[in-house]
């Protein structure tokens, strides 16, 4: 099993700038692929930002060019820098775990159904 936990979220205003972090515990050598994904109230979960073993990334269009994800060298912890944040980036961000050993495919979108692991969230509060 592995474990995720998210820090970092907040109330800001429109233009600011947050990092989340996110621990990761348990077997992490079973894991190599990780996500960040978002939701806000009565919105489906999307994908954010992804990375693999090989630090390939990916991410879905609307955090191209403000977000930024990266990961720890011993791969136990897992960074979204965000950049010009908006109210529409309001929502609750959760990190995630895959067993895939890679990112599936090139710069295939951040699904839910890739990543077995999740943390509890934390949240980032866009005011304009």
């Amino acid at each position: 099993q592995v474990q995720l936990a998210e820090s970092g979220g907040d109330s800001v205003q429109s233009g600011g700038s947050l990092r989340l972090t996110c621990v990761i515990t348990g077997k992490i050598d079973s894991v190599g692929y990780w996500g960040w994904f978002r939701q806000a109230p009565g919105e489906e979960r999307e994908g954010v930002a992804a990375i693999d073993y090989n630090e390939e990334t990916t991410y879905a269009d609307s955090a191209k060019g403000r977000f930024t994800i990266s990961m720890s060298p011993a791969k136990d912890t897992l960074y979204l820098q965000m950049k010009r944040l908006k109210p529409d980036d309001t929502a609750m961000y959760y990190c995630a775990a895959s067993r895939l050993a890679s990112m599936p495919g090139e710069n295939p979108p951040v699904l839910v159904s890739d990543f077995e692991f999740w943390g509890q969230g934390t949240q980032v509060t866009v005011s304009s």
